[in-house]
């Protein structure tokens, strides 16, 4: 099929640009290497939109949290991931998790049928030379591509570790010491105040599982990873455990809101295990990305109660993630400046999420079906959460310290005038649903 534009990259932020421009009658070629004889550290399938880490989208919370109001909008103007993980969800509180099997098949025969899209597997090594393009590749892009990234872009490029969480099988847990409980009872679509599985800690028990971490045997790097920084929103958790005793019981292994019905009472310590397929027969450990070797990780974590013969569907591991800087080499139109007819969006943007990275995906794709029909492209109002998102991408180029980023309040214009610290979540996600109806009105019209 002759294609009007190239993306690079089927995972979420490709497939999303994919589906926005095919729906637009855009002709599109989806290059994807995994399935053409490649494959990256952390994929184990050939399957479009495959989800590596957690199988968690956050919360879909619109009226008090950044990523669920970046749900809405992305629901608003049409998104495939979003319709996928509706297909796929599975129970999770007030967050949206998904089978991420179920998940990745719904997104691959959208895309595979669609009569504007052709998937092929083939692994780019170099950018094209003319031709409208989206360069999606994620942060697990190919060297050879990487490298002429960088060329081209002219900027040193930037690295950080992202940890992977170990997955347990759910009939190896003991239900005699854990139990199901979502924080505080919260129910969430389709929950019933019980998504998670939680195993208690003791004093003693905590503290010897902490010196554990920091005692454990962890993965060698390579030379060439050794300089690169972890992001704060993946930190290992024995990384979190060297900063003080008390780290994981205010992070992941934080206890309130769950109470031991053996006790009545909260443990010192909680595990927590997220629901990771629709079958229900493997859980995630929630907030447990680790890079401890595979013999350390089954010996350590076999020592948390009800857990002490947990079978592991997959362990913890550690890639390589990196991202362009891109306030500084792409325009607001998300183009490099150093080649116009080229795009970037996803993960590789410095948007962090699987969200963040899909919406990327989906504003990039609107932006070159409008450059096609020879339409300007205004981006989304800065007090949506998609707009924030793209200011944060495409802000001050002068910024020395750009760091990957969730979306987030704190990317949003203030409030003009007063608005109660409580109010204030409110106050944005209106304010931010007001103003991206009115941004899609022409929009949708188009």
């Amino acid at each position: 099929m002759e294609h009007q534009v190239h993306i690079i990259g089927g995972g979420l932020a490709g497939s999303e640009a994919a589906w926005q421009l095919a729906e637009a009658g855009v002709k599109v070629r989806l290059s994807e290497m995994r399935g053409g004889g490649d494959m990256t550290p952390a994929h184990q399938t050939e399957g479009l939109a495959e989800l590596v880490c957690s199988n968690s989208f956050r919360s879909d919370d619109d009226t008090a949290n950044a990523v669920g109001l970046l749900h809405h909008e992305m629901r608003g103007l049409g998104s495939l991931i979003m319709r996928a993980a509706e297909e796929a969800k599975v129970p999770a509180g007030s967050a949206l998790a998904v089978d991420r099997d179920i998940f990745s098949d719904h997104v691959s025969k959208a895309l595979e049928s669609h009569a504007n899209i052709e998937v092929v597997r083939e692994r780019i090594d170099r950018l094209p030379s003319e031709g409208l393009t989206i360069v999606a590749t994620g942060p697990l892009t190919a060297t050879g591509l990487a490298e002429d990234i960088l060329a081209r872009s002219g900027q040193d490029s930037l690295a950080f570790f992202d940890a992977i969480a170990p997955i347990v099988y759910h009939e190896s847990i003991d239900f005699d010491v854990a139990w199901y409980q979502s924080r505080w009872d919260k129910v969430g679509p389709d929950g019933d105040g019980k998504d998670y599985i939680n195993c208690p800690l003791d004093k003693a028990q905590y503290d010897a599982f902490v010196q554990g971490l920091i005692d454990g045997e962890k993965a060698e790097f390579r030379d060439w990873e050794k300089d690169t920084p972890y992001f704060e929103g993946c930190m290992p958790i024995e990384v979190m455990a060297e900063r003080g005793p008390e780290t994981l019981r205010f992070g992941p292994m934080k206890p309130v809101g769950l109470t031991d019905p053996r006790t009545g009472r909260w443990a010192h310590a909680v595990v927590q295990l997220r629901q990771d397929n629709r079958l229900g027969t493997i859980w995630n450990m929630v907030g447990f990305q680790t890079k401890l070797k595979y013999g350390a990780q089954v010996e350590l974590f076999r020592t948390i109660p009800g857990l002490e013969k947990a079978e592991f569907a997959r362990l913890g591991g550690l890639h390589r993630n990196t991202f362009i800087h891109s306030p500084s080499v792409l325009d607001h139109q998300l183009r490099l400046k150093a080649a116009p007819h080229i795009r970037f969006a996803g993960q590789i943007t410095g948007c962090e999420g699987y969200v963040e990275s899909s919406a990327v995906g989906l504003a990039c794709g609107l932006m070159t079906a409008a450059e096609i029909r020879g339409h300007s492209f205004t981006p989304p109002p800065p007090t949506t959460a998609l707009g924030a998102l793209l200011g944060h991408i495409t802000g001050d180029a002068e910024r020395k310290d750009y760091q990957p980023m969730n979306v987030n309040f704190g990317l949003f214009p203030m409030p003009e005038g007063k608005v109660k610290k409580k109010e204030r979540k409110l106050f944005y996600t209106e304010r931010a649903k007001r103003d991206m109806a009115e941004w899609m009105r022409p929009v949708v019209a188009a």
